[in-house]
């Protein structure tokens, strides 16, 4: 795998998945441009703080990258913006806070892919990488969130549903170019759930179960490398046999 000295920009660069990406992009030699709404605990050279869900700080963002780096050579958009009452009871869903989170996670990503691809087109190569869920392919497996206080909101599997749509009609809206685009759907990320929640899970799956961020982070770091050039359009399921 050969990243060295490639511009790799990554959204939400403070959450688990995102920072793992970033680790692991700078351990491959990457120029590695990071960016969230707040900034991390620890130093990083190129942080950016912006908020993806404002295009016009988007567009800056995207364009000062491009002229300081003269190039972009891939987006990893891990950004997970959610409104404070976010989790919700299917019940007690209000459409305020529906349209609030739909606009916030679909429409921010349909806005910075365009702002992306606007700069690929100009410099004939980029790829994209989008991250979707297997909440986004098959409906949740309500029985293991017994005896929990946990959920998988309605809203959650409809954005990453259209994450996987939104992925498909980019990839054959930029074809005959040298721009890609793909999407990730990971299985659930452990992070201090309930036993009984685990163990149920982990049945759906082959042997692991949760993943760690890194099991997420191998896939996306294989679609920054020229060995999948030819892959696009797709979206790569790393769940450890949860969908079978």
């Amino acid at each position: 795998m050969n990243l060295k000295n490639k511009v790799i920009i990554v959204t939400g660069s403070n959450g688990r998945i995102g920072f793992q990406v970033v680790k692991d992009l700078i351990n491959k030699k990457a120029i590695v441009i990071s960016c969230d709404v707040k900034k991390p605990k620890s130093k990083s050279t190129n942080f950016f703080k912006v908020d993806i869900t404002n295009q016009i700080d988007t567009k800056i963002f995207l364009n000062s990258i491009k002229k300081k780096f003269n190039r972009i050579d891939a987006l990893i958009h891990c950004a997970y913006p959610r409104s404070k009452d976010w989790g919700t009871k299917f019940e007690k869903l209000r459409y305020e806070s529906l349209s609030k989170n739909l606009s916030l996670q679909v429409g921010s990503s349909i806005i910075l892919s365009q702002q992306i691809i606007k700069i690929f087109k100009k410099q004939n190569c980029g790829n994209l990488i989008l991250l979707s869920s297997i909440q986004g392919i098959f409906a949740p497996k309500f029985e293991h969130y017994k005896g929990t206080k946990m959920s998988s909101p309605i809203e959650y599997s409809a954005i990453k549903a259209g994450i996987i749509s939104i992925t498909k009609y980019l990839a054959k809206y930029v074809r005959k170019s040298k721009i890609r685009v793909n999407c990730i759907s990971p299985g659930g990320i452990l992070d201090n759930q309930p036993n009984s929640f685990l163990k149920a899970y982990k049945k759906s799956c082959n042997s692991k179960g949760m993943l760690d961020p890194k099991d997420v982070s191998n896939a996306i770091l294989f679609l920054c490398d020229s060995s999948s050039e030819y892959i696009n359009g797709q979206n790569i399921i790393v769940d450890d046999g949860w969908s079978l």
